[in-house]
């Protein structure tokens, strides 16, 4: 097994999961930013429920490959659509960052998949 998709897998869940956590628990900065983005609250429960969802399927796809391989091309349609709303919202660069980030991880995860 490669240990780099191990890693980054279980970062990438960890950190979605984390994001994930600040949606559910109504975290001031996230649902702001989210609602400049034009998010409804109905909305944003629903992102949380990716986010786990998706965490956990990166994190069992550790031992089933197509169901890491599914929630890693999923977490890149997610984060390049989180960064599409930033950019249309004109947002600062800096407030992009943590979607891109993100992104490019998702992408790192998939690849790494796809080579398995």
């Amino acid at each position: 097994m490669n240990i780099a998709l191990v890693i980054l897998a279980t970062l990438l869940g960890l950190m979605t999961a984390f994001s994930a956590f600040g949606k559910f628990s109504k975290n001031a900065k996230a649902v702001d930013m989210l609602r400049h983005l034009g998010i409804t609250d109905s909305q944003i429960r629903t992102l949380g429920v990716i986010e786990v969802l998706g965490a956990l399927g990166l994190l069992v796809g550790i031992w089933i490959p197509i169901l890491g391989l599914l929630a890693a091309i999923g977490f890149v349609l997610y984060f390049l659509g989180a960064l599409v709303m930033h950019v249309r919202s004109k947002d600062a660069a800096k407030d992009s960052v943590p979607a891109l980030v993100l992104l490019v991880l998702s992408i790192i995860v998939t690849i790494l998949q796809f080579a398995r």
